[in-house]
């Protein structure tokens, strides 16, 4: 009987220990969600430049390209945890050709828009869509003719704010063909860049 007391009562001090632990997280947490991710009705501009690391699905013999990304996009702050990106971006992608030096090369305009919602203050967590132009398309030093002018992708990803500076990591999943023809190569495409927020 007596063991079966200490036994009980020690299980009870894990209990509230547990709940001391548990109620301490708990506020962690609630005081990082509360603290202000963006303002309500604040517009921020952001220039970001990158790499981005491409391929293009269906297309034989490929490997990952690496190319460069620039441009600007400007956020409207919905809420505190919430709000509401668009940007234009140049951004150089295709794919190079396994054991060859030659690649392909599609530069496009692109026009990504994304919600970005903040769990925690400067952590954004982000999806959308993007249209994009091709405004180049070339294998090797030779046109492509028969590339697509329009292009549509979805951008998902993550983005972290240090004293103004976001480092944005994101992946494009290319929804249309590059090519006018029976090849249904699309565009794949890791996209990194480092960006600075400033408010208007």
């Amino acid at each position: 009987m007596i063991k079966i007391i200490i036994s009980s009562h020690l299980f009870t001090k894990k209990q509230k220990t547990m709940k001391k632990f548990f109620m301490i997280a708990a506020m962690m947490v609630a005081a990082l969600t509360v603290n202000a991710q963006n303002e309500e009705g604040q517009i921020t501009i952001m220039p970001k430049v990158g790499a981005n690391f491409s391929t293009i699905t269906k297309f034989d013999d490929t490997k990952m390209k690496v190319g460069v990304v620039a441009g600007v996009e400007a956020e409207y702050g919905v809420s505190e945890n919430f709000g509401v990106a668009a940007g234009v971006l140049y951004s150089m992608q295709g794919c190079g050709i396994k054991n060859a030096s030659e690649k392909y090369k599609f530069d496009y305009i692109n026009i990504p828009i994304v919600a970005q919602y903040y769990p925690v203050k400067g952590l954004a967590i982000k999806a959308g869509v993007q249209p994009g132009f091709c405004v180049s398309a070339k294998a090797g030093s030779a046109k492509i003719t028969n590339k697509k002018s329009f292009d549509f992708s979805i951008p998902v990803g993550l983005s972290y704010e240090i004293s103004k500076f976001v480092i944005d990591a994101r992946y494009n999943f290319g929804l249309t063909k590059v090519l006018d023809s029976s090849v249904k190569g699309k565009n794949s495409v890791i996209q990194v860049t480092v960006g600075y927020k400033f408010a208007l």
